[in-house]
């Protein structure tokens, strides 16, 4: 949907974000809430087990949580695909009992192909890790290749269907359209550990045979560059990097192994001209020096630390996000909530390099009390204004 087709009131919205991203003060503070498809659907009386497979179902229930929360951007995700992964038999994403997809340890890679997947990454993921992570694809023949053309079909068709919901939705509710990732891609070694490796298998990799994690690594950023580059991403539209193995190494490993690929996949992505969104998942307190040596106005949303801390360390340089603790929606009094949030705008809003967001992503409907986010997002709404 192109700029002239947007209602005001997106257009609006969209401001409050692309003044952030600019280094500008924006009228407000931007509320970046939203929640996983699963959550919608939960909170819409939907069952997972069987609702989302449907597409129509999703929306309607996305539709329905963006009405009730009134954030800034549509109030739902849409990442996992269920009938994609039964198409395709997965083992890296199966649904629990209770219908919420979950990402099981997998290696999608033996540790003797470590020199066929540095010397040539794209066919080793083509050739070998594919077929066991998707096990429909190992099929011989025919069998094979009709199972790869129906799952680029239905992939295709289900997110373009959704992208045209979102966008009615936005346009519905005048909600910002910019929490619609055009692409989503980790870090070299997070994809290396993720689906490749598993973390058990990463982690004895770098004590036995280091050189070859480090030139996997290398292996891996052009990969990682092509898939955060999405057609539409820049500096708004941002592509999303969650960021999940740090927090579990030794600094001097994170040196060796993580951060020169993180920094080079970065800023890549803003040479050309595409904005970062960080998930910073678990503790990072260590790392905040590292952080503050990416390109200016890269958008990082903490699940943890301190916010004094972080406004001190990268909060001058960097647009901040997160710490507000989902926890809290949950177990707290609504006036217990609203103090939280304006403790956090207190701290890390002034300047306006500050993005008002939970700390986790609601996932499940129990996650929280509805009444209390519900309070908080029209205090930070008021609050929030500079």
């Amino acid at each position: 949907m192109s700029e002239n087709q947007l209602s005001a009131g997106v257009l609006s919205k969209n401001k409050l974000f692309e003044d952030v991203f600019d280094g500008k003060v924006p009228e407000r503070v931007p509320r970046l809430v939203f929640g996983d498809n699963a959550f919608c659907l939960e909170y819409a009386g939907y069952d997972l087990r069987k609702e989302q497979y449907s597409l129509v179902k999703n929306l309607d229930a996305i539709d329905l949580a963006t009405k009730d929360f009134d954030s800034d951007v549509v109030f739902g995700m849409f990442l996992r695909m269920p009938h994609l992964y039964k198409m395709l038999e997965a083992i890296n994403f199966v649904m629990g009992t209770d219908g919420f997809i979950q990402h099981p340890e997998v290696q999608g890679l033996k540790d003797d192909e470590y020199d066929d997947f540095i010397a040539d990454p794209i066919k080793t993921l083509w050739d070998k890790v594919l077929p066991r992570l998707y096990p429909a694809l190992a099929k011989p023949g025919f069998e094979g290749q009709k199972a790869l053309s129906k799952a680029f079909y239905t992939f295709f068709t289900s997110m373009g269907v959704m992208q045209q919901g979102f966008g009615k939705i936005a346009e519905k509710y005048d909600k910002s359209i910019y929490s619609m990732a055009p692409a989503a891609s980790c870090t070299p070694l997070d994809i290396l550990s993720d689906q490749l490796r598993s973390f058990s298998g990463i982690s004895t990799d770098m004590r036995r045979r280091p050189e070859k994690v480090e030139a996997a690594c290398n292996a891996l950023l052009p990969v990682a560059i092509k898939a955060g580059s999405g057609p539409n991403a820049n500096r708004y539209v941002r592509t999303f990097i969650p960021l999940h193995m740090a927090p579990y190494m030794r600094e001097k490993d994170f040196k060796r192994f993580y951060w020169p690929t993180f920094k080079a996949y970065v800023e890549a992505l803003d040479a050309r001209g595409i904005g970062a969104n960080l998930f910073v998942e678990h503790d990072w307190m260590r790392y905040l020096d590292y952080l503050n040596e990416l390109p200016p106005l890269t958008h990082m949303s903490f699940e943890f630390g301190d916010p004094k801390l972080i406004a001190e360390k990268v909060g001058k340089r960097h647009v901040i996000s997160g710490l507000y603790p989902l926890t809290l929606l949950k177990t707290g009094t609504e006036q217990q909530c609203i103090d939280k949030a304006k403790e956090l705008i207190d701290i890390l809003a002034p300047g306006g390099q500050y993005i008002f967001a939970l700390d986790k992503n609601l996932l499940k409907a129990r996650d929280i009390n509805p009444e209390n986010l519900k309070a908080v997002l029209n205090f930070v709404k008021e609050y929030g204004k500079y």
